[in-house]
């Protein structure tokens, strides 16, 4: 198999784009450095075709999270082909706008308005901005992972001025005023303590960030104690939702354990692909954006509501959930059963639609490169993670399963050598910031 179009590519963007792509999670070297394609030509279903026309099975990320229906879903794409030519931009707004907020609204009952965005990082910004608004509080303790934005990085924000600290490993928090220092301070989740610690000494938190849930079921009502904190101390509750939105059920994953925030953010699967996000609150709350400055041309395009309107509307028809909750647990436990019957030991997290596993091995980097490297070979896009859309069947389970159990049966020869590295074909690939979820 020759990738050498995409890897030219891929030299060429590091020359003049920094860090060579727009998103950290689209790396090459997060993949498989000096090998990975990099670039698709085209992409349907659940297959992509890279520049030197190679096609692949996606069983790794599905465009990052967004891609929930597969690739270019005909029904989204329809309604989306349909927007641009009666006309995507316009001085007056799209009635689409309304139309979703109402849809949004229902799901989420305990709300009573809708800001959009198009990105989960800017509107992850925006539900931050309002929140301290409405508090005048500008602490904010987190849980998880919520984007590139300065009052996120401000966590890595260190005493010492020469020696930043890494509460987020990976996150560098270089450009960020100094003076944020300590205004973002972070807890792990089902650590009711850690929270309960961080409020005691700090009794000007605004605002409490989280993912209601990512790779673990929240235990002792944990959920509903974070809930409680808020409530005591008046702090606004933000559960973002931009990655367990949709995939549990239609809307967000709190529901499913009624527990209610202040405002929710959804994005990446709602609009499968194309760019969409929303903030969702309590209308006291959302009031508050009149009273300061959150505003921006493309939020006003009809493009991205006209797509979460025809996936939304997919979802809800097709009963897309269930079907990734189906095919994520099978690939979890396919994970599970071919480890241990080549004898490797892994962990398996994340919730059914959202798997992954580790290696536990001193060298898991080593050993991920290696199964994303053959893997590779086998036609398919993998690593240690599976993002379930609704476009994989139970024929691209049962071959990507069957590839994987003849990659894990190398990968444990290798490790009972103890020469894993030696079949790796270029350098081993590069380690991603920390969660603390």
């Amino acid at each position: 198999m020759k990738t050498n179009t995409g890897i030219k590519l891929w030299n060429r963007a590091k020359e003049i784009i920094p860090g060579g792509s727009q998103l950290l999670s689209k790396r090459s070297e997060m993949f498989l450095p000096e090998q990975w394609p990099s670039y698709y030509k085209k992409a349907k279903g659940v297959e992509i075709w890279d520049m030197d026309n190679n096609k692949y099975i996606d069983m790794s990320f599905m465009g990052i999270g967004a891609c929930i229906l597969g690739y270019s879903d005909e029904d989204v794409n329809k309604a989306v082909k349909n927007a641009v030519d009666a006309g995507s931009m316009a001085t007056l707004n799209c009635p689409e706008e309304i139309e979703l907020a109402e849809i949004l609204l229902k799901l989420n009952p305990w709300a009573g308005m809708v800001r959009y965005a198009r990105t989960g990082g800017e509107a992850m910004a925006i539900a931050v901005r309002i929140a301290r608004a409405y508090t005048d509080k500008d602490k904010i303790v987190f849980c998880g992972y919520h984007g590139w934005h300065d009052w996120y990085l401000a966590a890595n924000l260190a005493d010492d001025v020469n020696l930043d600290g890494h509460l987020l490993p990976g996150l560098k928090p270089a450009g960020v005023p100094r003076g944020l220092k300590g205004t973002a301070i972070p807890f792990n989740y089902n650590r009711i303590d850690e929270l309960e610690n961080i409020i005691e000494r700090n009794d000007d938190v605004g605002v409490i960030v989280m993912e209601p849930i990512r790779n673990h079921e929240p235990e002792n009502n944990f959920l509903g104690r974070v809930r409680e904190i808020s409530n005591k101390i008046g702090a606004i509750l933000i559960f973002d939702e931009i990655t367990s939105g949709w995939r549990l059920n239609i809307g967000g994953a709190h529901a499913l354990y009624n527990v209610e925030p202040d405002i929710a953010v959804y994005g990446k699967a709602m609009s499968n692909g194309f760019p969409m996000a929303a903030v969702i609150g309590k209308k006291d709350v959302m009031e508050v954006a009149q009273d300061t400055f959150i505003s921006s041309t493309y939020w006003a395009e009809r493009i991205g509501p006209t797509a979460a309107l025809a996936s939304i509307n997919k979802m809800k028809e097709r009963d897309v959930p269930q079907h990734l909750i189906k095919i994520g647990k099978k690939v979890k436990d396919g994970w599970k059963s071919i480890a241990s019957e080549q004898g490797i030991c892994i962990e398996v997290s994340g919730i059914d639609p959202l798997g992954h596993f580790d290696f536990k091995y001193e060298n898991p980097l080593v050993l991920k490169t290696l199964f994303t490297q053959m893997m590779l070979e086998k036609g398919f896009l993998a690593s240690t993670a599976f993002y379930a859309s609704f476009a994989h069947n139970e024929e691209h389970i049962e071959s990507y399963l069957n590839a994987t159990d003849d990659a894990f049966g190398f990968i444990s020869k290798s490790i009972a050598e103890g020469k894993s590295e030696k079949y790796l074909k270029g350098p081993v690939c590069h380690a991603g910031f920390k969660r603390l979820t």
